[in-house]
């Protein structure tokens, strides 16, 4: 891979922070409600709201809270909360204790179960054995996220009484009760990413059939599974590892919802707690931070498109 090719990428990915954290900074900031309000109290006279306002440096201009926003960003300060007054970097890091094994586990589920079957529903795509994935992928992807929670803790949890329905236990404290606390929004996030990564799985292997390369491995006196494994895998891994690291992201944004449905104290419960309660600063810095993770992994995605099919290579 040429440095050229990497420094070009890396200067979009530059320029692509900045203007999302522009885009960012306006959305958060036009919310309709004053945060100073929102902590003091409706009861609060004018003059108590300004003065508030004032310590918060939100009578400032724009452009100035902006750049004091980024530049505190860069030396990795990242403010402290309008209303509990704590120290932003270490609450998102200790939220992240929870909302990065929860992604990343149910990455590892999704792609442990949509491979196998993906591929299996691809290679025999004219077959009932490929039919009955498909429709049972289907089923799948038509369910939402916090239904399926909904329905694992009913399942889990009332019923059968094996794992707990909602909370955590600080992974200090127990770590066996932590990992039990995330098994069903796990089971609820990976089940349904499943379902939707079968499908791209199997039209990948489906397309790679057709192309001229396996067609050749296969006039050779290659089986269907030999011409796959040698020619064909690596081909159809290119569209799956777009998908995966959409995927990876929307996991992250996904959390918020899946949090708050079985209480854990994660990333995405404390941005729907913050977005309510006013606390520009949290808000602010998650929104960009999930930001930064959804471009950074496209920044992967793009350089890894490189390494796995030659003709882009060849093309550049």
């Amino acid at each position: 891979m040429k440095p050229l090719f990497v420094l070009g990428r890396l200067g979009w990915l530059i320029a692509s922070l900045f203007l999302a954290s522009l885009l960012v900074f306006t959305v958060v900031n036009i919310l309709p409600g004053d945060v100073a309000v929102v902590i003091l109290g409706t009861s609060a006279t004018q003059e108590n709201v300004e003065q508030f306002r004032h310590q918060l440096g939100l009578d400032q201009p724009g452009y100035v809270r902006y750049l004091a926003w980024i530049g505190a960003m860069l030396r990795a300060d990242f403010g402290t909360s309008s209303l509990s007054h704590a120290e932003v970097g270490p609450l998102i890091a200790s939220k992240l204790s929870v909302s990065v094994p929860l992604a990343f586990a149910a990455a590892a589920l999704a792609l442990l179960i949509s491979v196998p079957l993906g591929v299996l529903a691809g290679v025999h795509y004219r077959s009932p054995l490929g039919a009955a994935i498909s429709a049972l992928s289907l089923v799948g992807i038509a369910v939402p996220a916090f239904w399926a929670g909904l329905l694992l803790a009913t399942l889990f949890a009332i019923t059968f009484k094996v794992l707990p329905a909602g909370g955590f236990t600080d992974w200090s404290d127990n770590p066996i009760l932590a990992a039990r606390s995330l098994v069903l929004p796990i089971l609820a996030l990976g089940l349904v990413q499943a379902a939707v990564l079968t499908r791209y799985v199997r039209s990948a292997v489906v397309d790679v059939q057709r192309e001229d390369f396996v067609r050749t491995a296969r006039a050779k006196g290659l089986t269907r599974w030999q011409a796959l494994q040698r020619h064909g895998f690596r081909y159809a891994a290119i569209p799956v590892i777009t998908i995966l690291g959409i995927q990876l992201t929307g996991l992250l944004v996904g959390a918020i919802v899946i949090e708050n449905v079985f209480v854990l104290p994660g990333l995405g419960r404390l941005l729907f707690q913050s977005v309510g309660n006013r606390d520009l600063i949290v808000v602010q810095d998650i929104v960009m931070l999930l930001t930064a993770v959804v471009l950074v992994v496209n920044f992967v995605i793009d350089l890894s498109y490189r390494l796995l099919d030659p003709r882009i290579r060849s093309s550049a």
